[in-house]
């Protein structure tokens, strides 16, 4: 089994550097693709200097998805992993990997947070939507096989935000099997990007409707699905609000928001359903564009 690690980069230098310290020690015999998106923090200069990147893939599109599809494209493994700049591979890693690819398709473990208080992990998460039983995976800990990458065209490039979960759903509506190993564990240090930076509400349900509406159509269930996360969300920051805690500007300035991005999710979902009709539902895919890398520099 021919294993190529896929890890999208920006503006994170010395993040990249243990993590990509951590897949030498532990996946030596790995295809490493860098795609830098672009950094402007010297980046460029300390892969080069170093002798276990194979592939670093330059480009001038910042968003995750594109550099998802740029790596994908420049790899060779029989297996496509995904590994987030700011995460560490363990030592139990590869061999879940294996493992978790000979009795599924796609197989994903939890990012491990070392915190003051303990150990903070992540669980399985499964939904089952329209009849249809999804589990999502961990988006910076991931591995595929290369039939299901390339049967699905890799990730929609619509997306900002939310691509790892549409890509679940459309494994699922393609049959594909996700294994959940927690062997397959990756770590981040604190002070590493841990996901603390402010929600982005609009861009949140724009995918979100727009993810939806693609994959099911504008049916009953994702109407009640969409406004149902909708008035959860709109009642914890209304607590928010009454606690002091946010203003009231600003509470209803995030309505407005989030209610004008459902509209154009919904309306940009029916687009992407009406332009791919086939079960991939993938209308801006690897396929869709050629024009991705600014340079190359292919080591091997």
């Amino acid at each position: 089994m021919d294993i190529s690690v896929v890890v999208p980069t920006l503006n994170a230098r010395d993040e990249l550097a243990d993590c990509l310290d951590a897949l030498a020690e532990y996946v030596p015999a790995a295809e490493v693709i860098v795609v830098n998106g672009p950094s402007a923090d010297g980046t460029t200069g300390m892969i080069q200097d170093r002798g276990d990147v194979d592939v670093l893939v330059e480009l001038a599109d910042r968003t995750i998805n594109a550099t998802r599809n740029a790596g994908i494209n420049h790899s060779t493994g029989d297996v496509v992993a995904l590994v987030n700049q700011t995460l560490s591979v363990t030592e139990p890693w590869v061999e879940a990997v294996t493992d978790g690819l000979a009795e599924a398709d796609v197989v994903t473990g939890p990012t491990n947070t070392q915190l003051a208080a303990g150990l903070a992990t992540e669980d399985e998460e499964t939904r089952t939507i329209a009849g249809r039983d999804v589990t999502y995976f961990n988006g910076g800990n991931v591995a595929f096989r290369r039939e299901p990458l390339d049967e699905l065209d890799g990730f929609d490039e619509y997306l900002d935000i939310g691509g790892a979960r549409d890509m679940a759903h459309r494994l699922a509506a393609m049959d594909y099997a996700v294994r959940w190993d927690d062997e397959m564990a990756v770590y981040r240090d604190v002070g590493t990007d841990g996901g603390s930076a402010e929600t982005d509400w609009g861009w949140k349900y724009r995918s979100l409707a727009y993810r939806l509406v693609k994959n099911y159509g504008a049916r009953p269930t994702v109407v009640r699905r969409l406004f149902g996360h909708a008035g959860s969300d709109g009642v914890a920051q209304l607590r928010a609000v009454l606690g002091g805690e946010a203003q009231p500007s600003r509470w209803l300035g995030t309505g407005r928001d989030v209610t004008t991005n459902i509209v154009r999710g919904v309306k940009d979902g029916l687009v992407a359903r009406r332009l791919d009709r086939t079960v991939r539902r993938n209308p801006r895919g690897r396929s869709a564009r050629t024009d991705r890398p600014v340079t190359v520099y292919d080591w091997r």
